[in-house]
């Protein structure tokens, strides 16, 4: 059994060599963030990097050692073409970096931006789309999902979010439809809502498809986004519980702390994710 000594320096391991080496030699001394029975991988919100390029933002990934995107439309227009969507494939292969989805993209003035959106991911090559919709647009994005056989998944924005303030908020509209619909986790807004998220995971977890993996400073509204490490969420028992119920999407950290230079407080979460990751095994 790991000692919480151990525990405390693997963390402390995966931070120093993600923020002070900065190299993708990280994995060398934390390990791989999965094991051999994880099912899920570590990746970062695109919204991580609105205040950066493509090529930052990938920069920012290759220090981190993470391999994972879901790609924002200011890196990725809506409108963009098949030539440009291929040569943004390849910056991110040249990175060791997969865009494995698309969004959060807002849905809510007409049933042309569904359409628009389903095209759009259909043209970048993803199967998951994680969006904002109106709940009576619910039906019809169901049927597109069986049309274009991509996953939909609705975001969870905290108690200021009339629509859909946490999970179960999300499961009682999609657990009829399409088994293609399902949510996208705010982990950290869902605790803002005042909800468990590891309780949250049990309950629906055959209707996740995604997680915003982040850490939250309060149970509350008021409650900020922060480093992993160091917020009210049980990270270790949540990742527990990820395993327990064979979660099986990507854990993309969104950071939404100092947005304007994040890469210390994201590199100090993936460090602390993969001691984490190591210690509960």
């Amino acid at each position: 059994m790991e000692t919480r000594r151990r525990f405390i320096q693997k963390s402390l391991l995966g931070v120093s060599a993600a923020t002070v080496m900065g190299t993708s030699t990280v994995r060398a001394f934390s390990g791989d963030s999965r094991t051999a029975t994880d099912r899920f991988a570590l990746g970062i919100a695109g919204y991580s990097f609105v205040h950066f390029d493509i090529d930052a933002s990938l920069a920012m990934m290759k220090r981190m050692d993470v391999h994972f995107l879901c790609i924002k439309d200011f890196h990725l227009p809506l409108n963009s073409t098949a030539a440009e969507i291929a040569a943004f494939h390849q910056k991110l292969a040249a990175s060791g970096v997969t865009g494995y989805a698309v969004g959060p993209i807002y849905m809510t003035k007409s049933k042309a931006e569904i359409d628009n959106a389903f095209e759009y991911a259909k043209r970048v090559g993803v199967k998951l789309i994680v969006g904002i919709p109106n709940k009576e647009d619910l039906p019809y994005i169901s049927d597109k999902t069986a049309e274009y056989d991509i996953r939909y998944a609705i975001h969870n924005h905290g108690p200021e979010d009339k629509l859909y303030p946490n999970a179960t908020s999300i499961f009682e509209l999609v657990k009829d439809l399409d088994p293609r619909m399902g949510l996208c986790f705010d982990m950290g807004h869902n605790m803002r809502d005042g909800q468990d998220p590891a309780g949250d995971v049990k309950r629906y977890h055959k209707r996740i498809f995604d997680i915003h993996f982040k850490n939250v400073t309060a149970a509350n509204k008021d409650g900020k986004t922060c480093e992993l490490g160091r917020g009210v969420i049980d990270i270790p028992a949540f990742v527990k519980t990820l395993r327990k119920v064979g979660y099986d999407g990507k854990c993309s950290l969104e950071f939404e702390k100092d947005m304007k230079d994040p890469l210390a407080g994201l590199a100090e979460s993936v460090g602390y994710f993969r001691g984490v990751s190591d210690a509960s095994v």
